[in-house]
């Protein structure tokens, strides 16, 4: 087992700051050469607590405000115009990307693409769901209006 300081918020493990083990193959053949791990030192309490600082200081701190941005979010459609072929299937699939520029083009706020989660890849036109995560303890359900572009 690899012990390691995350950097980057990944799904299924933690948020950045956190110290975590895993597997070493995991470790070495997608944390750490992605980014999103530094291996564990004993001088990493100083890194973690820098990344942690960060960390904080990009997170939405009032909770108010978060939560007027959740019922923005879930009150409204955000439309995505995207390629797409005949029969409405999409070449490729929407981005985690593409879905934080729509909310800020539709100026409904920021939010950040790492903390969009989507069920099942979207990869038609019309309806579907994300979900984003606003705070540790706060959620949003976005429906996205996937929109074949002429």
């Amino acid at each position: 087992m690899s012990k390691l300081i995350l950097t980057n918020e990944v799904a299924g493990l933690g948020s950045a700051g956190d110290v975590i083990e895993v597997k070493n193959g995991y470790a070495r053949n997608y944390l750490i050469p992605q980014g999103f791990a530094v291996a564990w030192t004993r001088g990493g309490e100083k890194q973690v607590a820098s990344i942690r600082a960060a960390r904080e200081a990009r997170a939405i701190h009032d909770h108010e405000e978060a939560v007027a941005l959740k019922n923005t979010l879930e009150g409204t459609r955000v439309r995505l115009v995207v390629k797409a072929g005949a029969e409405g299937r999409l070449f490729g699939s929407v981005k985690t990307d593409a879905v934080a520029d729509a909310v800020k083009a539709a100026g409904l706020g920021e939010i950040d693409k790492r903390k969009v989660h989507f069920p099942s890849p979207i990869k038609s036109v019309g309806e579907h769901e994300a979900t984003v995560r606003l705070r540790d303890d706060l959620t949003a359900v976005i429906t996205l209006q996937v929109i074949a572009a002429k």
